[in-house]
């Protein structure tokens, strides 16, 4: 091990903590990305999954006390029963899973419903005749809310609402008014998510899932939203398309590399060095501690 000695310039002092001779020295905070599991999608007729909740900032670091780091699952489908996604944690920090899309009856949409809330909220399901059906709320500072089924006609109850992402809400289903073959309406498409650099590569999380209709299908939303039937992307927190699954969560930090690494870790993260920041990502379960 090299040793140091005499006054250091900052260049020597920045050189002996990279080399690791100065473990004890821990950054007083670091920078985080937590993102939550995203909803599943309604089958069939349903509305789509909203994106896993998605938070951002700096979380203080105490020497030897440690960060847990809890990964949330997508939202699941299974038994005609639709889920929300599951909560992903850094320290104090929760971000909310995504909202489940609204469910439709085995009746085609005769009887729709909203989507649910959550840290983006679910999208509404194909709506009845007369009676519109709204997407879920997000949370403010997590995502946004889900779309619904706005249209007028009985055509309407086969388009539903796309889920929410993280930076936009999810599109309407609506009708284009017309039974000729091929028109019975739009659903609408998953809300777009973030882009983030904090891996070291600008990488977008948190998309919206993508509602089905008996015309044209959503688009899933930018950041693992999944088509409808497509699951969301895995580590986005992308919502599930209409009858999918969500996408898993992740949690990702970084700080100066002058700092020293962690003095352990759980749940395996990738431990990565770019752009003059160590970075620390989690695709499961674990802790930290400096």
């Amino acid at each position: 091990m090299a040793q140091y000695s005499g006054v250091f310039t900052l260049s020597q002092a920045s050189q002996a903590i990279k080399d690791n001779n100065w473990t004890g020295i821990a950054p007083s905070n670091v920078e985080y990305l937590v993102v939550a599991g995203g909803g599943a999608g309604e089958g069939t007729w349903g509305g789509a999954g909203g994106a896993g909740g998605l938070r951002t900032g700096f979380h203080g670091v105490t020497v030897g006390t440690s960060l847990t780091v809890t990964i949330g699952a997508g939202g699941t489908t299974g038994n005609n029963i639709a889920t929300n996604g599951v909560n992903s944690v850094f320290g104090n920090i929760t971000a909310t899973g995504g909202g489940v899309g609204g469910a439709a009856n085995g009746t085609i949409g005769y009887s729709g419903n909203p989507g649910a809330a959550g840290g983006s909220g679910g999208g509404g399901s194909a709506r009845p005749t007369g009676n519109p059906t709204v997407g879920g709320p997000g949370i403010a500072g997590q995502g946004n809310a889900g779309g619904g089924c706005n249209g007028q006609y009985t055509t309407d109850r086969y388009s539903a609402g796309g889920g929410g992402g993280a930076g936009a809400i999810g599109g309407n289903g609506y009708s284009n008014y017309t039974w000729t073959p091929g028109g019975y309406g739009y659903a609408g498409g998953g809300g777009n998510g973030v882009a983030s650099d904090i891996s070291g590569t600008r990488t977008t999380y948190a998309g919206g899932g993508a509602g089905n209709s008996q015309g044209t299908a959503g688009v899933g939303g930018a950041g693992g939203g999944g088509a409808s039937g497509v699951a969301g992307t895995a580590n986005t927190g992308g919502g599930g398309g209409t009858g999918a699954a969500g996408g898993s969560g992740i949690v990702i930090i970084r700080y100066p590399d002058t700092f020293s690494l962690a003095t352990s870790s759980t749940g395996s993260p990738t431990i990565t060095t770019a752009g003059g920041f160590r970075v620390y990502q989690w695709t499961g379960s674990g802790s930290i501690t400096f």
